[in-house]
């Protein structure tokens, strides 16, 4: 597929009737945008159109299905903002742990140090 626009130049063997303005035609384009083969779509479309238009793939069912598709859309749209707000919770919920647990330490450390001074002070009592 080509997804901008391209300029590509037919090879010198290619067959001239096969592309006219407004056709719509089939290419395999090699390295560099060079066209390897072209050929005219109407087999192609005709051969889409029996295949599903004739197994019930009506303009009514393909816009059920579109529907369908924009539901679905919507739903994991919804479903990855929902994770989103959980992750962004649960990192502020970590964030709050290893911010108490900074704390814990400071007092602990705080606690061990006064324990090492009353038990080196002369006048502390045993404990």
């Amino acid at each position: 597929m080509v997804f901008q626009e391209t300029v590509l130049t037919l090879p010198p063997d290619c067959d001239r009737n096969v592309v006219n303005e407004g056709m719509l035609v089939l290419a395999d384009i090699g390295e560099n945008s060079k066209i390897l083969h072209i050929q005219t779509a109407t087999n192609w479309v005709l051969e889409l159109v029996q295949k599903y238009l004739t197994t019930g793939f009506t303009p009514d069912f393909l816009q059920e299905e579109a529907q369908k598709a924009e539901g679905w859309r919507q739903s994991l749209t919804l479903q990855s903002q929902e994770l989103s707000r959980r992750f962004i919770e649960v990192e502020a919920r970590r964030e709050q742990i290893q911010n108490l647990e900074a704390k814990l330490q400071q007092e602990k450390e705080l606690l061990e140090s006064t324990i090492a001074q009353l038990k080196n002070s002369p006048t502390a009592p045993p404990i």
